[in-house]
C-alpha cells in the first residue's frame, strides 16, 4: 500500500525559497545596531553616526526616513472598464441582432460578452500594476540595503562595532 504525504513537493519547494528570500529582505531593511567598541563617549557616537548617516546618503542617494513607495495604481472608478465594455457590446450586439431580426438578444448577449471582456482588460491592468508595485518595493528595498551597508562601514571605519 502506497503511503501519502501530508506535505507536497511543491509546498515544501515554496517553503524553502520563502525561508532563503525572506531572511535577505528582512536585513536589507534593519538598520545596523552599533557599539562603541572604541571606548567612544555617547556625544562622539552621536556625532559619528550623523556623520556616517550623511555621508551613507551621499553615496546611495537614500534617506532612511523617506516612505516606501505606494501602489502605483491609478485610482478608477471601480466598475468602469466592465461596463464600459458592457455598453459597448450591447450596442454591438443590437446591431448585429437587428439584423437577424432580434435586437433585444443581441444586445443582451452583447452586454455579456462585452462586460467580460472589459473584466479581463480590469484584471490585466490590475496585475500589471502589481507587477510595477512589487518592482519599486523590490528596487526600495535593494537601495536602503546598500545605504545600511554604506553606514555600517563608514561606521567600521571610526572603530565601532556594527551588526
Amino acid at each position: 500500500m502506497l503511503k501519502t504525504s501530508l506535505v507536497s513537493y511543491p509546498a515544501v519547494v515554496a517553503s524553502l525559497l520563502l525561508a532563503l528570500l525572506l531572511p535577505q529582505d528582512a536585513l536589507a531593511q534593519a538598520a545596523p545596531i552599533i557599539y562603541p567598541s572604541g571606548g567612544q563617549s555617547l556625544d562622539q557616537q552621536a556625532a559619528d553616526e550623523g556623520a556616517c548617516r550623511s555621508w551613507a546618503q551621499q553615496q546611495t542617494g537614500m534617506y532612511p526616513g523617506q516612505a516606501a513607495p505606494g501602489y502605483y495604481g491609478a485610482p478608477q472608478q471601480q466598475g468602469a472598464p466592465v461596463l464600459g465594455g458592457a455598453a459597448r457590446g450591447a450596442a454591438i450586439g443590437a446591431v448585429g441582432g437587428a439584423i437577424a431580426g432580434d435586437a433585444g438578444k443581441g444586445a443582451g448577449m452583447g452586454a455579456a460578452m462585452g462586460a467580460t471582456a472589459g473584466l479581463f482588460r480590469k484584471n490585466q491592468q490590475r496585475r500589471q500594476e502589481a507587477y510595477a508595485n512589487d518592482q519599486a518595493m523590490a528596487a526600495y528595498q535593494a537601495d536602503m540595503g546598500r545605504y545600511n551597508q554604506a553606514f555600517a562601514a563608514c561606521m567600521q571605519g571610526r572603530g565601532y562595532t556594527v551588526r
